[in-house]
């Protein structure tokens, strides 16, 4: 499949362009690929020689993370994101439509936050040239994927959002 799918617009006939979730499946699969290969090639060397591999955890808990945050992106661009909807589609069009915008504002307003603080802990890393304690690698290359992919989950969340509210139904 391309990058971009092209979806109908239900009010027009015309498409849009839609950047397809295989982008945050395929980087999660890959990011989960790299901590299976890393842990077993890990226990195999611990196993064989008794000595363990010193960079795993650092990586593993990088990938970890890396995986988390697309997932989440992932979960928000197919609407699969974690709420409870049990009151809310019991509730009339109209304040189903206002828990949306709220859920909106308050999932914006939390990214942004971590988009703002995440850009000054990895510029206050950069700046200082601080590195990792286990392997001595710049801490910025660890950090600048926060920030990087929390822009990612806000287009996301945005992009359904507009969807939504364009169309008057559930996108």
């Amino acid at each position: 499949m391309d990058s971009i799918e092209q979806q109908p617009d239900s009010e027009t006939g015309t498409g849009h362009t839609v950047v397809p979730v295989r982008i945050e499946e395929a980087l999660g699969a890959a990011a989960m690929a790299l901590i299976c290969l890393i842990s077993f090639a890990n226990v195999i060397v611990r196993y064989a020689t008794n000595v363990s591999f010193a960079f795993t955890e650092e990586y593993s808990v990088f990938l970890l993370v890396f995986m988390t945050f697309v997932g989440a992106s992932a979960a928000f661009a197919g609407n699969e994101h974690i709420r409870i909807t049990f009151f809310v589609d019991r509730l009339p069009v109209f304040w189903q439509r206002l828990c949306e915008a709220i859920t909106v504002l308050a999932t914006t307003l939390m990214f942004s936050l971590v988009i703002y603080f995440g850009a000054r802990v990895t510029y206050s890393e950069w700046k200082w040239e601080e590195t990792t304690p286990g392997l001595g690698n710049p801490s910025w290359i660890y950090t600048i994927w926060m920030p990087i992919l929390c822009i990612a989950i806000l287009m996301r969340v945005l992009g359904r959002a507009w969807a939504r509210f364009r169309n008057g139904r559930r996108a």
